[in-house]
């Protein structure tokens, strides 16, 4: 039986699928929005995904997760970016403009916010409109994604702050963004596809970065972003999962659980443990 497999509909993915069906990949592909998707894995619309780290931590004892993959960052991760027209340790009282489209990143900056700067009465709301015209008018808001990309290059606020950078300075850790959480009915149902796809994900990130610049010409988003800035994009990211990564995933699930975000801290079970 063949996996559906979601996929996130941003730059930093494109490591993971430019190459996917070149290695071996046959399944099917959703695309969506983080949320989206973290929707579609709690209720079995797809097998496997990127999704939040955060979804993994709500409903853990529905997944496992793929060894060694992930979306991360070890500094500057460019695309989870607070804008603001004031400083970020003067906004006691004021309210934020919320994406609605990723939990982790949400909740990265509440931490950030109420541990690292001690603002423990800032406000938070998805607007009605969009999260720009927010930042336009002089308020602050949280972009992920490719609209931070876009809005960091039009220097959309006076003030900019990148999340991972700001988690990096305050603990020393890498911070993760997205696992690779699998269903556990899916291990059942197709584990040796399961099988094949960790080896197919390995193999079209190791293709992706043995030649970035020609990832760089076949990705649409060269148009706005240029090549260069493509190829640094993806360098500024971390897509392994490794011990330092590991920590700081778990030192970011203590601090929910610390500021009320989650009820418990996840334990972190792998496929094929």
């Amino acid at each position: 039986m063949s996996l559906v497999v979601g996929h996130i509909q941003y730059i930093n993915c494109a490591p993971f699928f430019h190459y996917l069906s070149n290695c071996g990949f046959g399944g099917t592909i959703v695309n969506g929005v983080p949320s989206h998707l973290n929707h579609l894995l709690a209720e079995g619309g797809v097998d496997v995904s990127p999704s939040s780290s955060f979804e993994y931590a709500r409903n853990w004892r529905k997944y496992l997760l793929l060894p060694e993959l992930s979306i991360s960052a070890c500094g500057p991760v460019r695309s989870v970016l607070l804008f603001s027209g004031r400083p970020i340790d003067t906004l006691s009282d004021f309210d934020i403009a919320l994406t609605g489209d990723s939990a982790t990143s949400v909740n990265l900056l509440k931490i950030i916010l109420k541990e690292f700067y001690d603002l423990r009465d800032v406000r938070y709301a998805v607007p009605e409109g969009s999260v720009e015209a927010v930042i336009a008018e002089g308020g602050s808001a949280l972009l992920i994604g490719d609209q931070a990309l876009k809005s960091a290059q039009e220097k959309a606020a006076p003030y900019i702050y990148d999340l991972a950078e700001l988690w990096l300075q305050h603990t020393g850790l890498p911070f993760v963004f997205a696992l690779w959480i699998l269903r556990r009915q899916a291990v059942r149902d197709k584990a040796d596809a399961v099988r094949a796809l960790q080896g197919q994900l390995k193999c079209s990130r190791e293709r992706a970065f043995a030649s970035l610049e020609d990832l760089a010409k076949a990705t649409p988003e060269r148009e706005w972003m240029g090549e260069e800035g493509l190829i640094e994009y993806w360098n500024c990211m971390s897509y392994e999962l490794g011990e330092a990564h590991l920590e700081g995933l778990r030192f970011y699930f203590h601090l929910c659980v610390r500021h009320h975000l989650l009820d418990e801290e996840p334990e972190l079970h792998f496929w094929g443990a």
